[in-house]
């Protein structure tokens, strides 16, 4: 008897990310942990030119609709080998997390991964409604006022609070992470997750962030350079591929940064 035939390699990425053109935004989390373990990927809206239609067309799908981006697209891991659609970043992030070992080395790490994760994207959220309190879709300039009294309350309250907890959860990982990770001995989308949101509010509130950087030595000192050194990030960072920040969620507005 023959033996059967080699399945056909595949020739396109197994994974297409599906996020607004232009911006780093919440595809940003997905798109790190993509680069992080050298996975091949299609970034569909900016590859090769600038593209919001695939975001249009996801969302006003008939079929595998999707509520808002980020989306990924998995070839071949739907039911019947059907295209699997999946959508909401930290849901994204956990799948992905498990696939390709950014998850924990045991079953008890991948809950604590996903909490620490988690937190981070309520920081997120957090920047994002410093200069948009009130709706989205309203300007900036049509929230000013409401938006400098939420960046003060950030800054001044929700930073140092969420920046104290993971100073902690570093310190109680010491003995394995040696303050590079939230979990473990190695990276995890956790951590990931952390380095944008933190490398985010340096662009958002450079002032704010310079002032209280001594109060988290562990976070600044040895988490986020570590992470940032990590040898497939250190040249996704250095590319065009890493998008710069803008109209997103991090913004620099000058007057809603400390005084």
């Amino acid at each position: 008897m023959s033996e059967p035939s080699a399945k056909k390699a595949r020739t396109t990425p197994l994974y297409t990310l599906v996020y607004w053109p232009t911006l780093p935004g919440r595809g940003e989390f997905i798109r790190l942990v993509l680069e992080a373990t050298a996975t091949p990927y299609t970034d569909i809206c900016n590859r090769p030119k600038p593209d919001r239609g695939p975001v249009m067309d996801a969302l006003n799908s008939e079929t595998n609709p999707a509520f808002a981006p980020p989306l990924l697209k998995v070839a071949g891991e739907g039911k019947d080998g059907a295209e699997l659609v999946l959508y909401q970043t930290p849901n994204i992030l956990l799948y992905l997390g498990e696939k390709l070992g950014l998850a924990g080395s045991e079953e008890a790490d991948k809950w604590a991964v996903n909490a620490y994760a988690l937190t981070a994207l309520d920081l997120n959220n957090e920047a994002h409604d410093s200069h948009h309190p009130i709706a989205n879709i309203l300007y900036y300039e049509d929230q000013k006022e409401e938006a400098l009294k939420k960046a003060k309350n950030v800054r001044e309250i929700r930073i140092p609070k969420f920046f104290s907890f993971f100073e902690r959860v570093l310190k109680s990982n010491e003995k394995a992470g040696q303050g590079k990770h939230l979990v473990g001995e190695k990276l995890t989308f956790a951590d990931t997750t952390l380095w944008h949101v933190v490398n985010g509010l340096q662009f958002a509130f450079p002032k704010e962030i310079e002032a209280r950087k001594a109060d988290y030595p562990l976070l600044f000192d040895t988490f986020y350079p570590a992470v940032k050194e990590q040898e497939h990030l250190k040249e996704y960072l250095a590319s065009e591929r890493r998008l710069p920040y803008g109209q997103g969620i991090f913004r620099h507005y000058p007057e809603l940064d400390r005084q």
